[in-house]
């Protein structure tokens, strides 16, 4: 049965008051805690003029007061607007400036990235810090908001359409969005898992996902609703979430692809005992089917991919098979379309579609963005799925991630997939695609290796992976990367890495370019400069009706 994130917290504190919610760093917090903490800190707000509708700015790490803030906020009906902790100065000011909060409430160990922020964006009396007595800065401290706080105890339930959060995106194409989420598109979204991701309270969940993005928020109201208790990190640090597992005999674990990598490096130097886990879940990036394997294999629990987007979550559920595949929720309203909007075979690709209550309200104070989104009343993912079999969806790619060379489609996750699995010291792969007058775009690859690879890893790969795929599927070049660049969301940074693709074969034109003649007074060349690494590969365009 669906409920709102403060009424599902309510259920939890009448039937089972001393059970755990979570725990943090050994210190347990039971449901009667959190609810009474939550409803302290409402008071505080209410006390120093939060009325509904305000916007609350909330810049700490994964910390309980992060929870009580989120609950506070839904139990006045005010707006929680987390802010992105590896953001910067320059990041959270025009943030900031937009939001216009009732009240900042941060940590000391983020707060040097705000400090200097203007005070008419800002003012310093709205300021409300953790420890902010440790470092001797200028700022009012956290235990100042109760001061004159109202005693009673209050606890309204929440409105289902009001605004309970705005999630700030990670603004890779321009200006970050905010995407509107009420407490009803949240407890829609927790109702449509609560069956397909069989959690209970007989569980004990560890996923150290940040509070501040919508995995994180999502992810903690849903073990509340569920009463399944949580292992709280406010950073990710391998040793201590292995211990925790051991320690706490977790069940159920979630993670990003990047963070199993860590961690199964160091569970494989020293073991701990892991055999509590029933699974674990991946999401957020597109996880290596090698990886998933190999956590499987080490771990002895299945290793699943699960789909969501800040927009919409819930419609889809975690796949049970290695791969980019998940499986379409039971209700779920789900389209897969072409470029016309004309819904694909099945079998062949199209971008996903949405609809259902448990869809975003839109993008604040953009009103062209939400049109474009939701057109025709249906979310547009700008993801490009297939349906399998039964109620499996796969993954392709992202529409803008989608390289075309020669004027057909190329899945980058398909030629990733392949350069790891063609040569062992290859641990990660990415592709992307470079523009090119001729081909529309080529394609250029990154890898990173293991630490015992040993000289010519780069061309044996691409000698390998050329016989394991159409010849237009090979990257024209590999570079190696000590290690990936990530977005805020631990995401690959595919756009970075266009970047640096694109200025590798300008450089490569450029030296192709300014090379001196073979002979003197020779006249210059009117072919046009070979990118990188063209001279291993020739021209191959793909043939008709390919893939």
């Amino acid at each position: 049965m669906k409920q709102t994130p403060v009424k599902a917290l309510m259920h939890q504190v009448h039937t089972r008051p001393q059970g755990t919610a979570f725990i943090f760093h050994e210190d347990v917090w039971t449901y009667e805690r959190l609810a009474s903490e939550a409803a302290r800190l409402a008071r505080a707000l209410a006390a120093r003029g939060v009325r509904a509708g305000d916007r609350i700015a909330l810049h700490m790490m994964n910390r309980p007061e992060m929870i009580v803030a989120y609950y506070a906020c839904f139990q006045l009906n005010a707006t929680a607007a987390p802010l992105r902790t590896a953001f910067k100065l320059a990041e959270l000011a025009p943030l900031l400036q937009r939001l216009g909060p009732a009240l900042y409430l941060g940590e000391m160990n983020l707060y040097h990235n705000v400090a200097s922020i203007d005070d008419a964006i800002l003012p310093q009396d709205r300021r409300f810090v953790l420890d902010a007595a440790r470092d001797g800065v200028d700022v009012q401290p956290w235990e100042l908001l109760f001061e004159g706080a109202d005693n009673e105890p209050s606890f309204t339930p929440s409105e289902l359409q009001h605004l309970a959060v705005l999630i700030n995106t990670s603004g890779t194409t321009g200006q970050p969005k905010f995407v509107m989420h009420s407490a009803d598109t949240l407890g829609e979204s927790i109702g449509l898992l609560a069956d397909s991701l069989n959690v209970s309270h007989k569980d004990v969940i560890i996923a150290p996902m940040p509070l501040a993005h919508i995995s994180g928020l999502l992810t903690f109201l849903a073990w509340i609703d569920y009463g399944a208790p949580f292992v709280l990190f406010d950073s990710l640090d391998t040793e201590a979430v292995l211990d925790a597992i051991e320690r706490n005999r977790c069940t159920v674990f979630g993670s990003f692809p990047f963070q199993y990598a860590a961690l199964l490096e160091l569970q494989r130097a020293e073991p701990r005992d892991t055999s509590s886990l029933r699974y674990c879940l991946t999401g957020a990036d597109v996880c290596p089917i090698e990886l998933q394997e190999q956590v499987t294999s080490t771990f002895k629990a299945p290793l699943y991919n699960i789909w969501g987007a800040t927009e919409v979550l819930g419609s889809l559920t975690y796949g049970l098979k290695p791969g980019p595949v998940a499986r379409i929720v039971k209700d779920a309203e789900i389209r897969l379309v072409d470029e016309s909007g004309a819904e694909v075979p099945h079998g062949e690709v199209g971008e996903l579609l949405v609809r259902g209550p448990h869809v975003f309200m839109g993008y604040w104070n953009d009103t062209q963005a939400t049109e474009q989104a939701m057109e025709g009343g249906w979310y547009h993912t700008g993801d490009l799925m297939r349906r399998g079999e039964g109620d499996e969806i796969w993954f392709v790619a992202r529409k803008k991630d989608i390289i075309i060379r020669g004027g057909t489609n190329i899945s980058p996750i398909e030629v990733e997939e392949a350069l790891v699995a063609c040569h062992p010291a290859v641990k990660e792969a990415v592709v992307v695609g470079v523009p090119d007058p001729v081909l529309g775009e080529r394609i250029f690859g990154f890898v990173t290796l293991a630490e015992a690879a040993g000289e010519g890893v780069v061309s044996e790969t691409l000698k390998n992976v050329a016989a394991r795929l159409a010849a237009y599927k090979v990257p024209e070049d590999l570079k190696v990367l000590e290690k990936l660049p990530l977005t805020a969301l631990g995401k690959i940074d595919r756009k970075k890495l266009g970047e640096t693709a694109s200025d590798l074969f300008k450089t490569d034109q450029a030296r192709t370019r300014d090379a001196p003649s073979r002979s003197k007074g020779a006249a210059p060349s009117r072919r046009r400069p070979k990118p990188v690494g063209a001279s291993k590969q020739p021209i191959v365009m793909a043939p008709q009706g390919g893939e």
